[in-house]
């Protein structure tokens, strides 16, 4: 038997689709090439703007062509390019050290479970989702502050932190419906800052 959480979930979901499906915004975590460019991208993307974010990654992959070309590259090199994004250094560092075990440890390969995911510098269970749904296709729920506000203001969770949110989530979300919730609301989001709950769903209806 459907939920009223779930009800109410679908019922947003929808109206969160109708106005945004077919936006051509294009989210870091989105098109690129090859699969260690998305996930090298999504390390760097955190607290970082998207229209700043994807045209350095876009310089750096220019300059690093290869998985290996990055995780052989000096940090120094990788700093340079990367220095206007947020944290830049730790994430340099962490982007590095995530090529080299990459390279050492999965054959080059991004792995396809957030257990092994999260074992990489600079990758938490956001951007393990991330992965598993851009890169893998497989359902997951990939919870950014955004996903994470909206949720809790309008009432489909009561959480305190992206994971309980992911979680808070899966239980009322239909599975086939998990890898939309992301981008859905990252564009929302970024319409719609603050906790009003009726600046929120008046959006939707414009």
């Amino acid at each position: 038997m459907t939920n009223q959480k779930t009800l109410q979930f679908l019922k947003i979901l929808k109206l969160a689709e109708n106005k945004y499906s077919k936006s051509s915004k294009r989210l870091t975590g989105e098109n690129w090439k090859y699969d260690w460019q998305t996930l090298i991208a999504t390390i760097y993307s955190a607290q970082s703007r998207d229209e700043t974010t994807i045209p350095i990654m876009e310089s750096l992959f220019e300059k690093f062509q290869t998985l290996n070309s990055l995780a052989s590259a000096k940090l120094s090199e990788i700093m340079k390019l990367t220095k206007k994004i947020n944290y830049y250094k730790t994430k340099s560092k962490n982007s590095k050290a995530t090529a080299q075990l990459l390279v050492k440890k999965f054959n080059s390969k991004i792995p396809d479970k957030i257990e092994e995911l999260i074992t990489l510098p600079g990758v938490g269970r956001k951007t393990a989702n991330l992965i598993i749904t851009e890169v893998h296709k497989k359902p997951g729920i990939t919870v950014d502050t955004h996903v994470h506000r909206i949720s809790n203001v309008l009432g489909l969770v009561e959480t305190k932190t992206p994971t309980e949110t992911e979680f808070a989530l899966q239980k009322i979300a239909p599975k086939k419906y998990w890898n939309k919730i992301n981008r859905l609301f990252v564009l929302w989001g970024k319409d719609v800052p603050g906790k009003d709950k009726q600046k929120l769903l008046n959006k939707l209806k414009q």
